[in-house]
């Protein structure tokens, strides 16, 4: 088995390729790494204040990803690539600042508790 597997499902129709290779995630996952990536670069060039209302709008942005996997998996309607990888894009933008407050919250209840 491959490692990569354990990321994502790799299913080829679900997946770019690049001169016949198969990229190692899906067209989801390659849009969550990349908003992921992205969102990580920016925000070391301009700082975030990281407020209840970004809290919000994080998950906001993963709405869409949610919304594209779970009609697809239930077979409501079919996606392609492109739409894959835009809501994974999105979703992965929501996805790190969900994070960061996440991890900034737990750092700072527990910094309460020391």
């Amino acid at each position: 088995m491959k490692y990569s597997k354990l990321l994502c499902h790799r299913i080829p129709e679900r997946s770019f390729f690049y001169k016949n290779h198969q990229f190692p995630v899906c067209a989801r996952c390659t849009g969550f790494y990349t908003g992921l990536a992205v969102f990580l670069i920016y925000n070391l060039f301009y700082p975030i204040d990281y407020t209840l209302n970004l809290f919000i709008i994080s998950i906001m942005l993963m709405i869409p990803a949610a919304v594209d996997g779970f009609t697809q998996l239930l077979e409501l309607r079919k996606s392609n690539n492109n739409l894959r990888f835009v809501s994974g894009f999105v979703g992965g933008i929501g996805l790190i600042i969900f994070m960061k407050i996440a991890v900034r919250t737990f750092y700072y209840i527990i910094g309460a508790y020391l």
